[in-house]
Parts: structure tokens; sequence; C-alpha cells
């Protein structure tokens, strides 16, 4: 079966934000950059996607000069780039069509954050049709702030807070409401054995 790996959002737009000291795998570029190795063996197309915000004057705005991929990742010549402005890799893209051209028919899906965009192009992607494989250990998160509370807090505020939701819970749910129903959740070594 024709497969595909989305690399979502590992860009360095995130180091640049205020929450990048709680993300939940401060090494998650080395974490995809094995999956993209393993898929690359095993001949799967791997496809990369970055979040741009343009005019923004955030980290995701590219004249920032962050919207770019962290290293070690890069992509290979041939390899498929596109720049996204939704949450999800399909809405304001071309990666369907680029999917249906390729014959790929299954996904596999890494990134950051784990239950926003990884997560949304997971359902997008189930509902589009494709088998999706959810890599949990390829994704990275931080904590979320209740919706009740102020919206300029700092990080330690935030921390401190008891109604915030940890990165490990965030993670946690992500995974019950995508097993089973949008996608199988793997760890790298079975995405790519």
């Amino acid at each position: 079966m024709p497969r595909a790996l989305l690399v979502i959002d590992v860009q360095e737009s995130f180091r640049y934000g205020p929450l990048w000291p709680t993300i939940s795998n401060p090494e998650i570029a080395s974490d995809v950059a094995r999956l993209v190795d393993g898929m690359r063996a095993r001949g799967d197309l791997v496809v990369w996607v970055l979040h741009s915000e343009p005019g923004s004057g955030t980290p995701f705005d590219p004249a920032s000069g962050h919207v770019r991929y962290m290293a070690p990742l890069a992509p290979q010549p041939g390899e498929p780039e596109l720049a996204k402005t939704s949450h999800n890799a399909f809405t304001t893209t071309s990666l369907q069509q680029l999917l249906t051209q390729q014959g790929i028919t299954e996904l596999v899906v890494c990134g950051i954050r784990t239950e926003q965009c990884a997560e949304t192009t997971t359902r997008v992607a189930s509902d589009l049709g494709y088998q999706v494989t959810f890599v949990t250990e390829a994704t990275a998160t931080n904590p979320i702030a209740h919706r009740d509370a102020p919206k300029d807090r700092t990080v330690e505020e935030l921390l401190s807070d008891p109604r915030t939701l940890p990165a490990a819970a965030v993670i946690e749910r992500t995974e019950y409401a995508l097993a089973g129903r949008f996608a199988t959740i793997v760890t790298i070594a079975e995405a790519i054995k």
C-alpha cells in the first residue's frame, strides 16, 4: 500500500515562542529524523509541511526567518514541501492533490503540536479516506491553559495554575480521541518496521 509520512510544523518558530521551555519533547527534531530516515529506507514518500502566518509579526511570519525546519531535519531533493496557513495540512495546501497523484492511500503523521496541527490533520485525513498512523513519540506539545485563564500570563503563571492541562494529559487525550476512530497509534519503531 503506497504510504507517505507527513512531517508537520517541526519548525524553528516554536523555539522562539514563550512556551518552548514547556515543550513535552525537546528532542522532537531528533525523533522525527529517526522516523524520516526509517520511512525513506522503506521507500515511502516524505512530505514536509511548515506553518506560516504572513504579516503576523510572530515567529510564524516568514519575515521572521524562523519558518524553517529544526536541525537536523532537511528535505531531500524531490520530497514535497508545503506551507499551510490553517491548522490542518489539507485545507490551505495542495496536499490532497499531491497524494492522489502519487497514489498514496496510507499516511503516517508526526509533528508539532500533538493535539493541534498533527491531530487535526489526522482527523481530516481519516475523513478523506486515508488510513492514518499517528506516531505520538514523534510529536510534541505544551501545557494548555484553562479556557477562563487570563490570556497574557507568564509561563510560570500558566504552570502554577491547577486548571492548566499538563502536556502529558494533552497527549494522552489525543491518543484516546484518535485511537480506533481516526488513526492507529504506534511508536517510531513500529512505524518503520
